[in-house]
C-alpha cells in the first residue's frame, strides 16, 4: 500500500473554517481511532493493525514531536507558549501514512529518527499544551485524512476518540498497568536506564494529563487492557473490536 500523495501540511493551510468531509461519505476513509497513554504500545499495535485491514495509518504524536524538535533547532524555550506559537508560524510539516514507508519531514530535512531522541521527548509537552496549536494541529489531522486516498485510516494519539474524531466509527481506548508499559518502553529504549525511562514515562503521562484525558474511555469508547497480552493478541484484541464495531453498523 503506498500513499499517493505525501501528506503535507502549513499552518496557514488549516484554515478555522476547514471541514472534513461528513465520515461515511463516499470520499471519506473510515476512520479508526485509537487512545491511549505513553507506553501503552498504540503506535506498533496501530501500525500493525493498519496494515492487517489495508490502511493507512497516522501516527498524531508525530506531528507534536516535530513541532518540538523544529522549536528547539531556533532556541526556543518550549515553556514559552509565545515562542512555540511564533515558531509555528513557519513549521512546513510533512508525514507519510503508509505503514511500509514511515517518514516525517520538517521543510526538507528527514526528522523520522530525531523526533526521538531524548530532548525532544522531553519538550514534546510543552508545545502540546499550547491551546491555539493543538487546534491547529487537530484540523491538520481531520485534512490529511479527509485527502487520503485510501479506504481507511488508523489514527492514533492522546484524544483521537474525544476531540479529533469523536464521531469515528470505531474508537478505542489501548492501556495497560502502569508498570507494564514502562517496563515495554525500557526494552524498546535499550541504550537508557529502566528507572530513568521510567521515571520519564510518568512525568510525561502528568504533563499531558493536564491537557487531555487520555486515561478515562468516553462513552462508546471500547477499552482494550494488554496488560496481560502480548503484541499480536493485542493486534488481535483490537481488530476484533474493529471487525463487531463495523459489523454492527453494516448490520452484519
Amino acid at each position: 500500500m503506498t500513499d499517493p500523495t505525501p501528506a503535507l501540511f502549513r499552518p496557514g493551510l488549516a484554515a478555522p473554517g476547514f471541514a472534513a468531509p461528513a465520515e461515511g461519505s463516499a470520499s471519506a476513509p473510515v476512520v479508526v481511532a485509537i487512545d491511549g497513554p505513553a507506553g501503552s504500545g498504540k503506535s506498533s499495535v496501530s501500525k500493525a493493525t493498519a496494515a492487517r485491514l489495508g490502511y493507512g495509518f497516522l501516527d498524531t504524536g508525530a506531528a507534536y514531536r516535530a513541532l518540538a524538535w523544529h522549536a528547539l533547532e531556533h532556541g526556543v524555550d518550549t515553556s514559552d507558549s509565545t515562542a512555540v506559537l511564533e515558531v509555528f508560524g513557519d513549521f512546513d510539516y510533512a508525514i507519510s501514512l503508509d505503514t511500509t514507508d514511515r517518514w516525517v519531514r520538517v521543510g526538507g530535512v528527514d526528522v523520522t529518527t530525531a523526533i526521538r531522541e531524548p530532548r525532544v521527548t522531553d519538550a514534546v509537552s510543552g508545545v502540546a499544551r499550547v491551546g491555539a496549536v493543538r487546534q491547529a494541529v487537530n484540523q491538520l489531522f481531520r485534512r490529511l485524512v479527509a485527502s487520503a486516498a485510501l479506504r481507511g485510516v488508523v489514527v492514533e494519539g492522546r484524544d483521537i476518540t474525544t476531540v479529533v474524531f469523536p464521531d469515528a466509527p470505531v474508537r478505542i481506548l489501548l492501556t495497560a498497568a502502569p508498570e507494564v508499559r514502562a517496563a515495554r518502553r525500557s526494552a524498546e529504549l535499550t541504550d537508557q536506564d529502566a528507572a530513568k525511562v521510567a521515571a520519564a514515562l510518568h512525568k510525561r503521562d502528568a504533563a499531558d494529563s493536564t491537557v487531555v484525558d487520555f486515561l478515562t474511555a468516553a462513552p462508546g469508547v471500547e477499552v482494550v487492557d494488554s496488560t496481560h497480552l502480548d503484541f499480536e493478541q493485542t493486534v488481535d484484541a483490537v481488530l476484533n473490536v474493529v471487525d463487531s464495531t463495523m459489523g454492527a453498523r453494516d448490520g452484519r
